[in-house]
């Protein structure tokens, strides 16, 4: 890899920065130097936040923080949570909230948009080549070594044809904005992404305290988005006029479980746990009070080791014996199928661009954030002698943790990070420290720029049809100065506001 290279050239649209006179200024705030997605540099309102900037001006004081303390007691009556099992505290918690939105362009969601239906795509494709032919390794593209190393990789699936070679129906792709606004994606989530119930639940309290701001803001809607998905996995079943859809779920002590029920209600179909489900003929039924009823489309939101204990985990109880023999039987469809985690694999990710070019021809709309991969000896060598600049990630973890970030950590920390990279250089990838874009929050009575970063979700049916919610879940950092905005350390969550082009549908307040 080339060292020297911090930062890559951008194709993707960026918001105007160029302010005017015209537009209100956010008062009492500024934007400190970062690239901040609600006001200019001059602390002067971006185009599309212009709505908004003006109502908070007007507000009267406290306004702001009573409206904020009225959004969060009504999450808290909703129960809408998540859970930390290492928290001494309690495991149960509240999503915190800030009440000021994230306004994103029309012209920059535009490429977004494309970038991740073209990665969906390829990723799709990848995990389809990886399990059969290995076409991509056959080439030399991705070592061998890369892919048969990932813990995610599963045997037990070589040969899985899904159809329409779909092997990921939903996915929640996480993406950054530099500071110069340049978007790039951070990493992909293909197996149970998390945390669409926020968005829409956001969106709901975010609607009925600023009605006016949100309707001159032209913000495009996300509640549709149950309906489709439950419309795709209808459609997984194609020769069934009215399949059966269910959603399963680990339990109630799992992280997600609000979320888990949360769809299931808003698509009219039974939560389900791997007690509720035998498999009989290798087909699935669900035991009812009525008897067995057969279940033809599975929403699975159990981890892939654990969906079926004759392939995988042998002590799962979570999941369902004979699962995999009726999927790989065509008598039922799952979502997502398994195998799916080689590709959220951080160091997978560095060679996503490569699977672009190599199934699509094309170049990449949306870039990778530039890795060092500690396997290699040259990165591995650049890494460890430039701990204090880079952020080091665990290639397994996720939700914040097994991440080191330099700058901000002591000499003890990163001399145990440099002894973890040398006993095991696979698991480790190193990135630059991006200047993280940033939006106006709430602090205490005050607002102050907190770091953000975005899960926008895709529904792929086919190579034909995707489609990416117009928004997704911002995730925002609400310890001053810091990167981590996962909520299991810290972090918290806005809406996420898309601003509609021309002729497209606009949300009601």
């Amino acid at each position: 890899m080339d060292h020297s290279m911090q930062s890559q050239s951008q194709s993707q649209s960026t918001d105007s920065s160029v302010s005017s006179s015209e537009y209100p200024k956010l008062e009492g705030y500024l934007a400190e130097g970062f690239y901040d997605e609600v006001v200019c540099a001059d602390s002067v309102a971006r185009p599309d936040a212009v709505a908004l900037v003006d109502l908070i001006n007007r507000l009267p004081v406290g306004e702001l923080n009573r409206r904020q303390r009225a959004i969060e007691r009504s999450l808290y009556q909703m129960g809408i949570t998540f859970t930390v099992y290492s928290d001494e505290q309690g495991t149960e918690k509240i999503m915190p909230f800030d009440i000021i939105p994230r306004i994103i362009s029309a012209s920059v969601w535009s490429d977004v948009e494309l970038g991740l239906k073209q990665r969906i795509r390829a990723l799709n494709r990848f995990l389809d080549d990886v399990y059969n032919e290995r076409q991509i390794i056959k080439e030399g593209l991705i070592p061998a070594r890369i892919v048969d190393s990932c813990p995610q990789y599963l045997p037990q699936c070589k040969g899985l044809k899904p159809p329409a070679g779909v092997w990921c129906h939903i996915t929640g792709t996480d993406l950054v904005r530099d500071n110069e606004g340049a978007v790039f994606v951070l990493e992909d989530n293909l197996r149970c992404p998390s945390g669409v119930s926020y968005v829409l639940q956001n969106r709901a309290v975010m609607k009925k305290n600023f009605p006016r701001a949100f309707a001159d803001s032209s913000v495009r809607p996300v509640n549709d988005y149950p309906a489709r998905l439950y419309q795709m996995l209808r459609r997984m079943a194609p020769d069934l006029p009215n399949p059966t859809v269910v959603v399963l779920t680990p339990g109630v002590y799992n992280s997600a479980y609000y979320e888990h029920s949360f769809l299931a209600h808003q698509m009219g179909v039974e939560l389900v746990e791997g007690r509720d489900l035998v498999v009989e003929n290798d087909h699935v039924y669900m035991l009812t009070t009525d008897g067995r009823q057969q279940v033809d489309v599975i929403y699975r939101r159990v981890d892939d080791t654990f969906l079926d204990p004759e392939v995988f985990n042998k002590d799962s109880v979570l999941g369902v014996p004979g699962l995999m023999r009726a999927y790989r039987a065509g008598n039922v469809a799952l979502a997502n199928a398994p195998g799916t985690g080689v590709a959220d694999d951080k160091v997978v990710y560095a060679f996503v661009p490569e699977m672009i070019r190599f199934y699509l021809g094309e170049e990449p709309i949306l870039n990778n954030v530039p890795t060092y991969l500690c396997e290699r000896e040259e990165d591995r060598s650049y890494v460890l002698a430039h701990l204090d600049e880079l952020v080091v990630k665990a290639a397994g973890e996720s939700g914040g943790y097994g991440i080191l970030i330099g700058p901000h950590a002591t000499d003890e920390q990163r001399a145990e990070f440099a002894e973890k990279i040398r006993e095991n250089p696979r698991n480790y990838v190193a990135q630059p420290t991006l200047q993280l874009s940033r939006v106006p929050t709430m602090t205490g009575e005050t607002l102050e720029g907190r770091h953000v970063d975005l899960r926008p979700y895709i529904l792929c049916e086919s190579a034909d049809d995707v489609w990416v919610l117009p928004g997704g879940l911002t995730r925002v950092a609400l310890k001053k100065g810091s990167l981590v905005v996962n909520s299991s350390q810290g972090g918290g969550s806005k809406d996420t506001w898309v601003v509609a082009s021309p002729g497209q549908t606009v949300a009601r307040p």
